[in-house]
Order: C-alpha cells, then sequence, then structure tokens
C-alpha cells in the first residue's frame, strides 16, 4: 500500500475499470488529477495565473506530451530526451482536449490557464487521449477556476457491426469506425474521427451509444468533487452595456445593416469597419453620454460585435436569409480546374464562394515515407496531407509558421481522404498531398478535401470513389435551430457549431465538430448529417463534371515503379559490402531501391529510361538461364576431368561436359580449355540450379544443322542393367 495520502475513484466503461486520483501527485497545482485505465496513466494538471491586462481573448493553453519512459523506449532524438516542439500526434490530442474545455469557462474570465496532461505510463492497449481529455476536465472540476463542467472523453469503435466503448489499439485496427466524442450530462460538445464509408444514421447510433456509455465517467467526476473538490471562485459580475447598445444601434444601424447583407467578403470587412469607426467616434465626441465612460469606449467593439450577431441571426430566422443572400441549404457556385501545374504529379483548383484551395499530389518512393517516434515504436506513414493557410489568404499580415489550427486541418482532411486510396500491394507509392489555402470565407479544410480528391485523380491515383466535404453551422434559440449548409466565416463566428463531414455518395469518411452552447441533442444531429449528405452529393456531382474518373495513366512527371522478384540468396549481392551496390545503382539511375528479405525488390525511377537500367543491374545479380538460349562470351572458371565450369552471366554458372566442348571428340578438357579463355555456348540442359551447356551444339548450328532439345538430352539408363560394358563383353 502507498504511504501518500489520496482519494480515489473509478468508473465502468465499455467493461473496463477506469480509475481517477487525487492527492498523490502535483499538490500544489490548482487541480491535479491522475487518471488510469489498465496500464495506461495520464497525470493532468490544471494552473492559472493573473495578467496585467486584458488580452481581448480568454488565455488557455492546453499541452499534451507523451513520455517515452512510459512505454520502456528511449526517445530517438539526437539528444534522447523528449525535445521541446510537440510531435504532430501531440498537438492533435492536445486541440482535442482544448476544443472542448475552452466554452466551458464562466463568460468574463481572463485569467491565463495551463492545462499540462503528461502520460506517465503506456500499455500500448488502451488510449491516453480520451484519458487526458477526460482527466482534464476532473482537474478543471477540483480546481478552484470558474470551469462550468465537467466533461468526458471516449472513443467508439465498431467491429463486425457491434459499437464499442472504447475500444483497444488492436481493436481500432479491425473497427470501420474510430470516433473521439466529448459530452457532458446532457450534450454531445466534441466529435473528433473518421469512417470508413459508414452511412449517416450509424454514425448518429455511434455517438448516442457512447455518451449513454460515458456516463459512469461523469458521476465519478462529481464524485471526486463533493469529496475534494475546491471552492471556485467568484467572477465580478460583468457591466450591464444596454444604455450603451441603445445608443450605438442608433447611431449605426442603417450603415451596419448595410454592411452585413454584402455578400463580398472584403468589402464587408471594410463597411464594418468603417461603421465601428463611426460607433467609436459616436461615443467619444462631446455630449455623448459616454465620452468621459473609459470602460464603455473600451467596450464599443464588443457591444457592436453582439449588435451583428444578433442582426444575422435575426435575419436568417425571420426571413431565411443569410449574409451573402443564401437560403439555409444552398452550397455557395463552385469553379474547378484540373492539371494546373504543368509539373507536378497531380494538381487542382478547388473554389466554393470565396474560399479557394490550390491542391497538389506528390508521388514518391518507399523512401519517402514519414518515420516517426512513438510509445508504440517507429511509425512509418504512407500519406500525407499537409494543410497551410498564408496570412494573404484573408488579405492579413502576419508572421508564417505552422500553427496548431493548420495542422489539425491537415489531418482532418487527410482521414476523409485516406480509406479511398489503393492498398499497398496495388499502389506502392508514398503519397504527400499539401494544400495552399489562395483565399478563404469558410470551410477551407473542407476545400483541401475536395481538391485533395481532384489532385489524386488528376495524379492517375485509382482511387476508390471521390470524396468530398462541407461545414455545416447551427443557430440555436432555445429549443428552435435552424442547420446551415456550407458556412462563410462570418457564420462560424457568428453561429453555434461547426460541424465538418466528409464522405463519398455511400457513406461519411471523416467528421469533426466543435459548438459554442451548451451542447446538442441527437435530433440536432441527424438533422446536420443529413442535410449535409444533399450538400455533398451536389459537390461530388459538380467535382464528376469537372473530372469524372482518375486519370488513366500516371503523369509523365511521377516515378516509374515496378517490382520485380530476385532469389532471397542474392540479396546480400544486390546490397553489396555496406550497401556498395545498391548505392551504386541509385548513384548511376536516380533510382530508388527497396529489397524485401522475400525476395521482392521495389524500384522506383524517375524515367522509364533509369527504372530498365536499375531493374537490370538488380537483376544482374539474380540471372536465370534460358533454354536454348546460346550466351557468348561465357568464360571459363574451372576446368574439370568431365568438362569445365563457365560463367554465362554475373552468378550464372553451367557446366560444358567434354563431350560437348566441339564437334570432334575431345579426350582431355584441360588439353582444350584454359582458364579465362571465353566461347559461345547453348544451354541445353536446366534442372533446377544445374544448368549443362554445349559449345557443340553452336558449331553444329553454324553448320546448318538445327539444334533441339532431344538432340543433346543424355539418353536415360537401361532399365535391363545393359549398357557399353555388356556390348564390350559381346
Amino acid at each position: 500500500m502507498s504511504g501518500f495520502e489520496c482519494t480515489r475513484v473509478s468508473a465502468n466503461v465499455g467493461g473496463k475499470e477506469i480509475v481517477l486520483e487525487t492527492g498523490r501527485l502535483a499538490n500544489q497545482a490548482d487541480g491535479a488529477v491522475w487518471i488510469q485505465c489498465g496500464g495506461t496513466v495520464v497525470l493532468v494538471t490544471a494552473c492559472s495565473q493573473p495578467l496585467d491586462r486584458d488580452m481581448g481573448f480568454f488565455p488557455l493553453t492546453v499541452e499534451y506530451t507523451e513520455k517515452m519512459y512510459a512505454a520502456g523506449r528511449i526517445p530517438g532524438s539526437f539528444f534522447r530526451r523528449e525535445i521541446g516542439r510537440p510531435s504532430e500526434g501531440e498537438t492533435l490530442v492536445s486541440r482535442l482536449i482544448d476544443r472542448p474545455l475552452r466554452p466551458l469557462f464562466t463568460k468574463g474570465f481572463r485569467d491565463e490557464v495551463q492545462v499540462l496532461a503528461n502520460v506517465l505510463s503506456s500499455d500500448q492497449e488502451n488510449y491516453s487521449d480520451v484519458l487526458a481529455l477526460t482527466g482534464a476536465s476532473a482537474a478543471l472540476a477540483l480546481s478552484s477556476l470558474p470551469f462550468e463542467g465537467p466533461i468526458a472523453g471516449a472513443r467508439i469503435g465498431r467491429v463486425d457491426g457491434q459499437f464499442i466503448l472504447n475500444p483497444t489499439v488492436e481493436e481500432c485496427a479491425k473497427s470501420d469506425i474510430n470516433i473521439v466524442i466529448a459530452a457532458s450530462r446532457e450534450a454531445i460538445v466534441m466529435v473528433e474521427g473518421e469512417a470508413d464509408f459508414v452511412p449517416e444514421d450509424v454514425i448518429a447510433e455511434a455517438l448516442s451509444f457512447a455518451h449513454q456509455g460515458m456516463q459512469p465517467l461523469l458521476e465519478a467526476q462529481e464524485k471526486l468533487v463533493q469529496l475534494c473538490g475546491k471552492k471556485k471562485r467568484e467572477i465580478a459580475p460583468q457591466r450591464d452595456f444596454s444604455d450603451l447598445k441603445a445608443f450605438i444601434l442608433s447611431a449605426v444601424k442603417a450603415e451596419m445593416e448595410a454592411a452585413l447583407t454584402m455578400p463580398e467578403k472584403m468589402s464587408r470587412r471594410e463597411a464594418k469597419k468603417a461603421v465601428k469607426e463611426k460607433a467609436k467616434a459616436a461615443a467619444a465626441e462631446a455630449g455623448s453620454p459616454f465620452a468621459e465612460d473609459d470602460q464603455a469606449l473600451a467596450a464599443v467593439g464588443d457591444v457592436l460585435g453582439e449588435l451583428e450577431k444578433a442582426f444575422v441571426r435575426g435575419r436568417i430566422k425571420n426571413e431565411g436569409k443569410r449574409i451573402d443572400g443564401r437560403d439555409t441549404k444552398t452550397v455557395r457556385p463552385i469553379i474547378i480546374e484540373s492539371g494546373l501545374l504543368p509539373r507536378a504529379h497531380g494538381s487542382a483548383l478547388f473554389a466554393r464562394g470565396e474560399t479557394k484551395s490550390l491542391v497538389v499530389t506528390t508521388l514518391g518512393s518507399s523512401t519517402d515515407e514519414q518515420r516517426m517516434d512513438s510509445l508504440i515504436g517507429d511509425v512509418t506513414k504512407k500519406f500525407m496531407l499537409h494543410y497551410n493557410f498564408a496570412p494573404f489568404s484573408v488579405g492579413e499580415v502576419k508572421p508564417v509558421r505552422v500553427s496548431r489550427r493548420e495542422i489539425g486541418h491537415g489531418a482532418l482532411a487527410e482521414r476523409a481522404l485516406k480509406p479511398i486510396l489503393p492498398a499497398d500491394n496495388e499502389f506502392p507509392f508514398t503519397l504527400r498531398i499539401v494544400s495552399e489555402t489562395m483565399e478563404s470565407n469558410g470551410s477551407s479544410s473542407m476545400a483541401a478535401v475536395c481538391g485533395g480528391c481532384l489532385s489524386l485523380m488528376d495524379a492517375g491515383v485509382p482511387i476508390k470513389a471521390p470524396v468530398a466535404g462541407v461545414a455545416m453551422g447551427l443557430i440555436k434559440e432555445g429549443d428552435d435551430f435552424i442547420i446551415l449548409t456550407d458556412i462563410l466565416g462570418d457564420e462560424d463566428a457568428l453561429g453555434d457549431m461547426d460541424f465538418k463531414i466528409a464522405g463519398t455518395k455511400d457513406g461519411l469518411t471523416a467528421v469533426q465538430m466543435d459548438i459554442k452552447v451548451a451542447g446538442i441533442s441527437e435530433n440536432i444531429m441527424r438533422t446536420a448529417l443529413n442535410q449535409a449528405k444533399e450538400a455533398r452529393l451536389h459537390i461530388l456531382g459538380e467535382m464528376a463534371k469537372a473530372l469524372p474518373e482518375p486519370r488513366p495513366e500516371l503523369s509523365a512527371h511521377a516515378p516509374q515503379h515496378e517490382m520485380v522478384e530476385v532469389n532471397p540468396d542474392v540479396i546480400r549481392l544486390i546490397i553489396g559490402p555496406g550497401g556498395k551496390n545498391i548505392k551504386a545503382i541509385t548513384a548511376e539511375t536516380g533510382a530508388s531501391v527497396d529489397i524485401d528479405d522475400s525476395g521482392k525488390v521495389m524500384i522506383f525511377a524517375p524515367t522509364k529510361a533509369a527504372l530498365e537500367k536499375a531493374k537490370a543491374l538488380v537483376l544482374i545479380h539474380d540471372q536465370r538461364a534460358e533454354l536454348g538460349l546460346n550466351y557468348e562470351g561465357a568464360k571459363v572458371i574451372k576446368v574439370l576431368e568431365i568438362g569445365c565450369i563457365v560463367e554465362l552471366m554475373p552468378n550464372l554458372e553451367a557446366l560444358v561436359h567434354v563431350s560437348q566442348l566441339d564437334r570432334e571428340r575431345v579426350e582431355k578438357a584441360e588439353d582444350f580449355v584454359q582458364l579465362g579463355d571465353t566461347m559461345t555456348v547453348k544451354v541445353i540442359e536446366i534442372n533446377g540450379d544445374r544448368i549443362r551447356a554445349s559449345r557443340k551444339a553452336v558449331l553444329l548450328e553454324n553448320d546448318g544443322v538445327a539444334w533441339t532439345p532431344e538432340s543433346t538430352r543424355r539418353p536415360a539408363p537401361r532399365r535391363d542393367g545393359g549398357g557399353r560394358g555388356d556390348r564390350g563383353r559381346r
């Protein structure tokens, strides 16, 4: 038994016990929870500190870290320690935790908050990401921070038609659903995951199943808070700016409404900027009741944002009209151009309204696979999708760096396209897609999905089916709600949901949902999924008009590939001492050669000519004789009493019997041939690894005597025991 005092509660979820503990570790943190399932343990802490100034947003930081010692591994980096920069996987889990937590902090709370999740132990069977999500909620619920939780995290899978809550790594490998959800008692608050062409109604059932099964985790957190939770901080009530709101509305109402009905984003942005400046000037001018009120003047921007939100939402609810004049179900106009870049292996420009993405596909060899260090060992990826969001895409000036958002959007698009890729044994290329966001006004990640699919088809990749994606929004007032198809950037900011859904005509391949309300019901979820299907089928139809199927052949600039099989015994010869031969082939041809222990050799080359040359250089070490073929320049490498051994080609030898050396009888081979002599011989017999050749057959052919396999075949021994000895005695 441990000598450290701690408080433990447990919950049974999906047939597994999940333990939450506090009091043994990190007691100086505002909240700390040890959460464990099987041999996987995550420690999550929550701390805060006040800031000297209001940042204008809630400064929440979430960091998820996988310690290599958790799985008994030493990091593969040069320094042999976990470096400061998080891996892509750690970044994605950090976002997974951040997104459902952020909306649950009390409005007006502006202290800096840091949530740290550290994987201390990994049994490589139970996932640590959903444990970290639940642990983060528990740590915040225990703390004094104004957190309106708890929530819980869980993973849902389906194997052989049966839903599994929190499946193991092995079960996930067999599952056609892999979705993580976060939920409160009443509703689902976040969804993130992938599926293999699963229908919408099955996804809805899966989420409902998971939500029901997660309830014990919420009960356990509530019990832990009752036992040792801290008193929550009181947040000073926010000032009521109703009078300021009425003043601004009277001053800029006409200009605001005109600005919020402009369909073009940049014109609307400039008009909104002008409205904001007028509102500030009106509030600050002499005679205004707020001219000397610094707090009110600082709040003009926030109040104007509330008015804009009320106007946009009210217009949608009352008139059914959105900012750009569309109804709630119409998809913006789509324009597609494929094959845009002359030297790229595949490219497509996909535009939906004012969102435009240039997406490029590149094919590579097995040496281009991405190799990563992880808790389960070295992991390789043959398919990568990278999403870039340059500042010019929204007309801004910002530092150019890869943000967490870009990593998350790229991962979502990658999950959406992964199920349609051909099997490795059919298409052994490494694939990389890069989506360059050229213009953005909502749902650029789904433009990356559509453009990525088109660029794969333009490259000649034999995909299983086209994939399209669309972002859905929500306007919720009480029990009434309206689902919006293909939302704009402003509708994302002013609405209550961002639900990204991607799939083929037969089913979904990826989903991601974030909400700004307390949660959404199953009815809202099903309505959004079904409305998204209508939009997806429309987009797929537009994509089919531009590019109905993959190109019949790979791009001329794509790597050439061929697989050959060699005798496993000659692999060492192909590789050479210290890889000398392989390196020489690569240097001479530019080809990449990957050899499997089974004898399968994958050759990737930049051109057809380079491929043929690399193939010849590989096969020269695995030559196989062909019956009836003449081999010129066969070199004598050994002289025997019964004949000589000649080298037909490198590593290919044959016996020339003394009777096959010349037209006339040869008594001794050593009197007829010497080491190093060359001759032209014909292969006359192949018996497994044994090869017989004949110089005599070549000479007779030159005399006009045709050779056949029967002409030089040795006679079978007589069954009566007779032979030359008998004839001699007779």
